[in-house]
């Protein structure tokens, strides 16, 4: 495939050449020159160098095939942090605002709070860096993420440290008592259509789809959850669209109380939680 800019173009030729449409094509820009927005504007006549055209090339290039454009900037704004990420860990998404949220509002203060599956470390971090009274505690199988948990922990919760440990949901956490316990596990149904379309055809796969019917993690986790959460704390998790009815049953069979889900800003049922008092 033929190089798109060359050494010399200018901003605006890279602009109005470009394949992508204007939004991305302006933050690929700016991730390569390391320019703002309004530096694009003024120094709309600067030329390219040949590295520069190089990589700008490439990654107009890697997002026509569909690469996701946080992969490509390797950042994405969540609860307004920018988190790095990489094809490690899954690209944090708006809807999932709403289990922090969530877990803001029901947590008592001071409390000890609980992430599995933590990915980015998109949910631990925002807690940890939005409530200095909350001492945070993540975990995921996977060493790569967990690496770029720990990485965006140092830069964004700095003041609140979170502690991390490599563990298949609750198996390797010491024993203690949480708070509040919070998960965004995988619960795509395997061979489901969506993981062959757009940015989910780079993900890791393991962190979309349990491989099973979407909801093994689910029960996993909540037979875990009454050996580590205290008496009246809280377990909330994140589903698909039409999951919610399933992962209600999961936790009142389990003897959770008071379970209910919430809707995020699509009225879409996206978290489920419940509140346990022992059996």
């Amino acid at each position: 495939m033929s190089q798109l800019f060359q050494a010399g173009d200018t901003l605006q030729q890279c602009q109005r050449r470009s394949p992508l449409d204007a939004l991305e094509t302006r933050m690929l820009i700016e991730h390569v020159t390391g320019y703002t927005r309004v530096q694009l504007i003024t120094k709309a006549e600067q030329a390219l160098n040949a590295e520069q055209a190089q990589q700008l090339s490439s990654l107009v290039q890697a997002r026509q095939v569909g690469q996701p454009i946080a992969y490509l900037l390797g950042e994405r704004e969540f609860f307004g942090l920018n988190f790095k990420v990489s094809p490690a860990v899954l690209i944090p998404r708006p809807d999932t605002e709403l289990l922090v949220e969530l877990a803001l509002e029901m947590s008592p203060r001071p409390a000890h709070i609980l992430d599995l599956g933590t990915g980015s470390g998109a949910i631990a971090v925002t807690l940890a860096a939005q409530e200095a009274q909350f001492t945070v505690t993540a975990a995921d199988i996977s060493p790569a993420a967990l690496a770029i948990a720990q990485d965006n922990a140092k830069r964004l919760a700095a003041n609140n440290p979170v502690r991390f440990f490599q563990s298949d949901w609750f198996r390797s956490i010491p024993a203690q008592q949480f708070d509040t316990i919070v998960s965004n596990p995988p619960y795509i149904v395997k061979d489901d259509e969506h993981l062959q379309q757009g940015d989910l055809r780079f993900e890791p796969i393991d962190a979309l789809t349990d491989h099973s019917d979407g909801l093994s993690a689910y029960r996993s986790i909540i037979q875990g959850t009454p050996h580590y959460l205290r008496h009246g704390g809280c377990l909330l998790m994140e589903h698909g669209y039409h999951q919610a009815e399933q992962v209600q049953a999961l936790l009142q069979q389990a003897g959770f109380q008071a379970v209910r889900s919430w809707q995020d800003l699509a009225g879409i049922w996206r978290v489920t939680g419940g509140v346990w008092h022992g059996n």
